[in-house]
């Protein structure tokens, strides 16, 4: 079963947690984390670039010539995609870029980029008790006795504020709630770090069973 240190900020990393084996202990699988994350990076688009038809431009709707005599060609309207000030044609126009991926599918890509963490050392879980109050000195440090590679990202409880204001002004830290995060986020980062709270909130949201989950040895 993989374990990981816990670091407090207090200091030190003497104790370490038990990580569920079926959260932690998975083989990584490229095509499904692939797919999360493009799906992820789709529904974070805003889908509101618009432009105009020929029909929505205001104006042109005076002919700007006669039809014959003039030696001109033919114009029925001067904002015609081929004018200046014109309509444009198949331009972009608001739309949703979400696509689907299965909740089977959504939990085995976060398996993997949370066992891909714990398979390479890069995963830590904070006591996020130890910060009674918000200091990012404590948080520094904290990190800095871990030697992680950054960018880090640091998932917390919702309940968890004080160590989220200590690590959330901390150059290339990203702090994120367990609900939130996804799995752009953890294979995005050169290490993780995880408050208790959190770890039981992934394991849950990863589908793995839960049995012997946050023990420590």
């Amino acid at each position: 079963m993989p374990d990981a240190p816990i670091l407090s900020a207090s200091g030190g990393a003497s104790r370490k947690a038990k990580l569920d084996e079926g959260a932690f202990g998975s083989r990584f699988a490229g095509p499904l984390v692939h797919q999360s994350v493009r799906a992820e990076q789709a529904a974070r688009r805003r889908g509101t670039a618009a432009t105009k038809t020929r029909g929505e431009v205001s104006g042109g709707g005076a002919k700007p010539w006669r039809q014959k005599g003039t030696g001109r060609a033919r114009a029925g309207s001067s904002r015609s995609p081929i004018w200046t000030g014109g309509g444009t044609v198949f331009g972009p126009h608001p739309r949703s870029y979400t696509f689907k991926v299965n909740r089977k599918e959504q939990r085995a890509a976060l398996r993997s980029a949370l066992s891909l963490h714990a398979g390479r050392g890069s995963l830590a879980v904070l006591d996020a008790g130890s910060f009674e109050a918000p200091k990012t000195s404590q948080a520094f440090d904290l990190l800095d006795g871990w030697d992680a590679r950054r960018p880090t990202l640091v998932v917390l409880g919702a309940e968890e504020s004080a160590a989220a204001l200590s690590f959330r002004n901390i150059a290339r830290v990203a702090v994120a709630e367990a609900g939130d995060v996804g799995v752009t986020d953890i294979v995005g980062a050169a290490s993780l770090l995880v408050s208790e709270q959190a770890l039981e909130a992934l394991t849950a949201r990863s589908g793995a069973p839960r049995a012997g989950n946050g023990g420590e040895s």
